[in-house]
């Protein structure tokens, strides 16, 4: 684009041109590439070259903003409204970001940053701000010529916005490629769009890709303006991230820790929870403490104790993990705990009583007592129940009272069934020591 001609009369007719119809004056510069846009809009006032620029597309807006000079830049994007500034600068990288940012008034550079900035776990965290898109009137044939055009992008489907970033459709790549190359986008769109708000978080992200088997979603602000797009790629490693920090919190890891984290960060995030965890052993201590007389007499007891508290043990984490992956999923709510508990309950009463029988046989033979193998059955039996019924409903409890239930579910359930374990054997040992000559 060359510099504005010197006729006065053509100036002017341009001018109000511009100012009259800036978003087909836009429409217009499309077909321009963006140093020859750059060029007209320096050439204008701060206000006449903020308004074409904002009916600009994403895409020409952001790749401008690198050739700029900082004092058009900051006369710019003080006249730009700060979630568009939001939206175009999302589109670059956070070095190209800082460096124009130190150009504004600290007042708005806060704004604008944090508009840019979505909380943790969030759609707007998991989003690709550098979604591409389309205007309504774009004919089939010119799509397509910017596909081919632009052969690293993955398009899957084609996202129409007008000239404010409203998003107004969403196009399968297949329908836009088999229509007629004169069909405009606007004609191609069926049905409002599925779409997320930006704030929603990542359950809801979940839910509606599964749910539609879309393999793409885009993400809208509080006022219908696209400000991104989720992948389905995107979303499948954000879950696996999210499900490998759940499990290190289990085991009372810190989340943020990593394999080559500092030796400090790992003490700071491992340290509380395994004075936790001692503080509980000597509760279970504690319970066993209670039958000091009763294993006093029979030491043989002793060696059992680990063989019912590991079973019941491991049936509470197999239903713990059960049902964390259902919370995770959002198959079940905290609604559904009692139609879970009872499930578990019951899978935990038949496995607790076919454990039982082989652990009964084992331990006749081992102490020759029928007496001993029927408590130690009985025991079993209660214990593993039990165990399910806890790895059921803390997680539960944990996420109803907004806890996260993957950082202390793991270590209440171990204290649970140690309890329940050691109680249930030593207990029915000493109730029915007399009755089953188990002395």
């Amino acid at each position: 684009m060359k510099k504005h001609t010197s006729d006065p009369a053509t100036r002017q007719l341009i001018k109000g041109f511009f100012d009259q119809y800036p978003d087909e004056a836009a429409h217009l510069f499309s077909a321009f590439s963006p140093d020859e846009v750059l060029n007209y809009l320096t050439q204008e006032s701060p206000k006449r070259a903020a308004k074409i620029f904002t009916f600009l597309s994403p895409e020409a807006c952001a790749k401008m903003i690198p050739d700029m000079d900082n004092e058009f830049f900051a006369a710019l994007f003080q006249n730009i409204n700060p979630s568009q500034a939001a939206r175009v600068l999302a589109r670059l990288d956070d070095t190209v970001v800082d460096e124009r940012l130190n150009n504004l008034p600290p007042k708005l550079t806060k704004e604008i940053r944090e508009l840019m900035t979505y909380p943790q776990e969030t759609a707007g965290q998991l989003m690709d701000p550098k979604a591409w898109t389309f205007k309504p009137d774009d004919s089939v044939k010119e799509v397509l010529k910017q596909i081919r055009a632009n052969p690293e992008r993955r398009f899957v489907n084609i996202i129409v916005i007008d000239a404010t970033d409203t998003l107004l459709g969403v196009l399968p790549l297949q329908d836009v490629a088999v229509a007629s190359p004169s069909e405009t986008l606007v004609n191609l769109i069926q049905a409002p769009p599925m779409v997320i708000q930006a704030m929603s978080p990542t359950e809801d992200v979940v839910d509606l890709m599964e749910e539609h088997k879309l393999l793409s979603l885009p993400v809208v602000d509080m006022e219908n303006k696209l400000v991104g797009v989720i992948r389905y790629d995107r979303l499948i490693i954000a879950t696996r991230q999210d499900a490998t920090e759940s499990l290190q919190a289990m085991f009372g890891a810190g989340k943020e820790e990593r394999a080559l984290s500092k030796v400090s960060l790992a003490i700071k995030k491992r340290l509380p929870w395994l004075e936790i965890n001692l503080a509980t052993a000597f509760l279970a201590a504690a319970v066993v403490g209670i039958f000091e007389d009763t294993i006093a007499q029979m030491t043989v007891l002793a060696v059992f104790l680990p063989v019912v508290a590991g079973q019941s043990g491991n049936t509470g984490s197999q239903a713990l993990a059960v049902t964390m992956r259902g919370l995770a999923l959002r198959e079940i709510r905290t609604r559904h705990w009692w139609r879970v508990a009872r499930k578990e309950i019951m899978v935990g009463f038949v496995n607790g009583t076919a454990v039982a029988l082989t652990t009964s046989l084992i331990v006749l033979l081992w102490s020759g007592s029928l007496g001993l193998a029927i408590v130690i059955a009985v025991a079993m039996i209660i214990s593993m129940s039990l165990a399910s019924f806890s790895g059921a409903v803390i997680p539960i409890i944990l996420q109803a009272v907004g806890q996260d239930p993957a950082q202390s579910s793991s270590i209440i359930l171990t204290t649970v069934t140690d309890i329940v374990g050691f109680f249930s054997f030593l207990g029915l040992v000493t109730l029915l020591a007399g009755a089953l000559n188990i002395f």
